[in-house]
């Protein structure tokens, strides 16, 4: 038996955050216009996020990760409408 505070009911639990592959991720299906090479060395250099392993051949980022580095994208990713 679990013994909770008064008022407190079992712990809430987290919400699931969603995981992004590569081609959702970079061009030309993705909002982020860059190559496999490079976006590859970004993540090496620290530019763009850290992968999360989900198997040996299985690499996918977290989906709040890539909105980051959506929302903080330089000025040259954006087109003159306004969208990546």
């Amino acid at each position: 038996m679990t013994n909770f505070a008064v008022g407190d009911g079992p712990p809430k639990a987290k919400p699931l955050e969603a995981l992004l592959r590569l081609k959702a991720v970079i061009s030309p299906h993705g909002p982020i216009p860059v190559s496999k090479s490079t976006w590859w060395e970004g993540v090496r250099s620290g530019r763009f996020p850290k992968p999360v392993k989900l198997g040996p051949r299985t690499t996918v980022w977290r989906q709040s990760d890539v909105q980051l580095l959506i929302d903080n994208a330089p000025p040259s990713w954006v087109d003159s409408k306004g969208t990546m």
